[in-house]
């Protein structure tokens, strides 16, 4: 369906043009013509508007169909027309605006009879303005009586067939405008997403953070484990990077004084897609002074809670096939032990790396170069048999050194980090550290990444010897977080792919 792309020129009539267009096409542009020819612009200017119809559908909702004949309620709306009956000289239209959609009740009496020639000629899609009364049919639909009916926009494409909408999943997402007019789903989501984030903002605010923004390009890898999409910056004549998190740039407000600093931003990874991975992405990083690793857990079960109850209006979603309730408190659980529930594995016992290795090769874990250490070897035992076990929110803690470059160390065990990761439905929704403030720790761990890629890690991170200059000056002792935003939009909209709630995702290019 719709597999040509044309948008709409002005067109003189012409034979070569014209054959392009389907009959559908072609009578709509003549149509475009003749209310031209009317002293109308059939692609209309600005429009006053009193009401949407979501409003109005619920004031008048409970009013009995009787007492509408003593009402002289007024209303002016303006939206696409999505429906129509005609009937001789009176019909019935709906027209949707971004709230929903109302009916409309046009007769040629009331209008006369030039404009309800003028309706006539409208299509499915076209764009409209309607002033007039306010009744209920006898079915008890809230309707609006037509008094002035304004054409606004004439649309020159016919949308898809009305109860199928797009079918192409693929052209959903390439033509994200036809699906929000034929898909109420994903306008829900589509308005429900800057809800979640105005909500987060608010939370955070209230919390004494404040809102920053920082440098999307770079010269330096580092935040994240992640493969770079790389650009050119002409006047410097210097290759830069699109950023892969935010973390180092916010820990520098920290150094500077800033004590409780946030960025809601996007992030870009040169990775692959799937249904839960975009190449760029919305990333939100919190980082806190005199604050750790519990403190960055109690927010964030905090911020999930005030997001369900203010936003959504319910504690229990269904995502992934599983019912996950967001009551507290939530499980907390070491990373070492929760391999040791599924596998009898005790991790926290001192082991070789030839000890890790026979266990990785008895339970069929195949290990790169750069993993041949014990902390690699147990996050891979997390990743095969645990990960997907997380059902229920649940905060993982007690990283391995080895996985976590920024992270500070275990006071009681330097071999594991104060790190926490956020798991429901089995699925990572943030990351979060008792932050490294030693430079001269930072430094070695920096190193140890170089060390990686040599061995061919290529997500390992840069040295950023400005970062440990800065925490040479002294950064106090801090938590830290970062949540995908996506992800956590597609579980309280208990969508199942990034893409439903991403409006304009990566695309491959048509053939």
């Amino acid at each position: 369906m719709f597999a040509r792309l044309f948008f709409y020129v002005k067109i003189t009539p012409g034979e070569e043009i014209m054959n392009e267009l389907t009959e559908q096409e072609k009578v709509r542009r003549e149509k475009a013509e003749k209310i031209r020819a009317m002293g109308i612009d059939p692609f209309g200017h600005r429009f006053e508007r009193t009401a949407y119809s979501k409003d109005l559908k619920e004031k008048y909702a409970d009013v009995p169909h009787d007492d509408f004949e003593n009402m002289e309620d007024t209303a002016t709306i303006a939206g696409r027309i999505m429906f129509i009956r005609k009937m001789g000289k009176a019909s019935f239209f709906t027209v949707q605006d971004k709230l929903g959609s109302i009916q409309i009740y046009i007769s040629i009496n009331d209008v006369g009879e030039e404009v309800y020639d003028l309706f006539k000629s409208a299509d499915l899609g076209d764009i409209v303005g309607v002033y007039g009364k306010i009744m209920k049919t006898r079915t008890g639909e809230v309707t609006i009586k037509c008094l002035e009916y304004t054409h606004l926009v004439k649309a020159l494409t016919p949308l898809p067939e009305k109860f199928h909408g797009l079918t192409d999943t693929e052209e959903r997402y390439r033509r994200r405008y036809v699906d929000l007019i034929m898909n109420e789903e994903a306008r829900n989501v589509a308005f429900t997403r800057p809800k979640i984030i105005r909500c987060i903002q608010n939370f955070m605010d209230g919390r004494g953070f404040t809102e920053v923004e920082t440098p999307v390009l770079t010269t330096l890898l580092t935040g994240a484990s992640a493969r770079p999409f790389v650009t050119h910056h002409n006047t410097q004549d210097i290759d830069m990077y699109l950023r892969i998190a935010l973390e180092l740039p916010l820990k520098r407000l920290l150094v500077g004084g800033m004590e409780a600093v946030y960025e809601i931003g996007r992030v870009f990874r040169n990775e692959g897609m799937d249904t839960k991975h975009n190449p760029e992405f919305t990333l939100m990083e919190a980082y806190l002074a005199y604050s750790d690793l519990e403190g960055m857990m109690d927010m964030t079960e905090a911020m999930f809670t005030k997001i369900a109850k203010e936003v959504m209006g319910k504690m229990t979603y269904n995502w992934g096939g599983n019912e996950i309730s967001l009551e507290g408190p939530w499980k907390r659980i070491s990373m070492v032990d929760a391999i040791k529930e599924q596998t009898g594995i005790d991790f926290s016992k001192e082991m070789t790396v030839d000890e890790a290795l026979k266990l990785a090769e008895e339970h069929h874990i195949e290990v790169a170069d750069h993993e041949k250490n014990v902390g690699h070897i147990i996050n891979l035992f997390f990743e095969k048999y645990v990960e997907e076990t997380l059902i229920q929110p649940t905060f993982l803690y007690g990283h391995p050194v080895e996985i976590s470059p920024l992270t500070k160390k275990n006071p009681t065990d330097p071999r594991f980090v104060d790190r926490f990761e956020l798991f429901i439905g089995g699925k990572e929704f943030a990351n979060a550290y008792t932050e490294l403030n030693d430079p001269i720790d930072q430094l070695e761990r920096f190193e140890d990444q170089l060390k990686e890629r040599d061995l061919g890690n290529d997500e390992a991170n840069d040295i950023d010897m400005d970062f440990i200059e800065a925490l040479e000056y002294g950064m106090p002792p801090a938590g830290g977080i970062g949540y995908g935003i996506d992800r956590l939009v597609m579980f309280f909209t208990e969508q199942e792919t990034i893409r439903e709630v991403i409006l304009f995702p990566t695309m491959k290019p048509r053939d």
